[in-house]
């Protein structure tokens, strides 16, 4: 089956592509789990963005508590000590801390206290509108991949024409000649880091995406050794069915 265009007309003018953005984990999710060994689970995670919510209440309660305990000589028989006032800050701007938009599969090891193994990343149009949103992209999976963690990406984003996987490899100084001069914006790769004899290797399987073409099989790494096949294909098609995406 086809690739669609989920970004623009017609299919832009008869559904939300934040619907097929938030229905896609959840299916390479339901693929995996007919895949992955055991001691392996997998998730689904979707923040479309914004501030993450703090229980207020709680740390209220905290405070009240250390207040009580924390206290001159009281009941506890505690020392008084004195306030320490910090010193005024250096810099104190306005500013807005981007929120990175999340779509993505979390792939964990239950028999290592549950440690993220691998990620399948979903591009959004916001990840690749502005430079600050794309920089915080990147230094996402480059920090995934730096702990050990293999790094899927998938880009379907036909509104903005930046190749976030070129970008990443611009942030640890390396390139891929497969990708050109012009890089497609569309595209799907998996990444790992892993040791290569006495040195760490960055190893990439990339593929171009093309509207009207079949998605491609990458692989999941789950270890050193160890990979399932991440059927892009498969997952995609079970959620346009499952959203009557035509």
């Amino acid at each position: 089956m086809p690739l669609r265009d989920h970004f623009s007309k017609p299919l832009a003018n008869r559904r939300h592509w934040e619907g097929f953005h938030g229905q896609w984990p959840a299916m390479i999710v339901w693929a995996l789990m007919r895949k992955l060994p055991t001691r392996y689970f997998a998730e689904p995670r979707v923040h479309p963005g914004g501030s993450a919510e703090i229980d207020i209440a709680t740390f209220h309660e905290e405070d009240e508590g250390r207040a009580g305990n924390e206290g001159g000589n009281g009941a506890n028989g505690g020392v008084a000590t004195a306030v320490w006032s910090p010193p005024r800050p250096t810099l104190a701007v306005s500013a807005d801390l981007p929120a990175v938009p999340e779509y993505e599969v979390r792939v964990f090891d239950a028999e290592r206290q549950c440690r993220l193994v691998a990620a399948v990343e979903i591009v959004s149009p916001a990840n690749k509108d502005r430079p600050e949103h794309r920089r915080g992209f990147v230094a996402k999976c480059a920090a995934l991949l730096q702990n050990g963690v293999s790094v899927t990406i998938v880009d379907l984003v036909t509104t903005r024409n930046f190749n976030l996987y070129g970008d990443l490899l611009d942030l640890i100084g390396q390139a891929d000649p497969s990708l050109g001069t012009a890089p497609s914006p569309l595209y799907a790769v998996a990444c790992r880091w892993t040791k290569g004899g006495d040195s760490w290797l960055l190893e990439t399987w990339s593929q171009t995406l093309t509207l009207g073409q079949p998605l491609p099989t990458l692989p999941l790494w789950l270890a050193d050794d160890l990979s399932v096949p991440l059927e892009l294909e498969a997952s995609y098609e079970d959620t346009c069915r499952v959203l009557r995406l035509s």
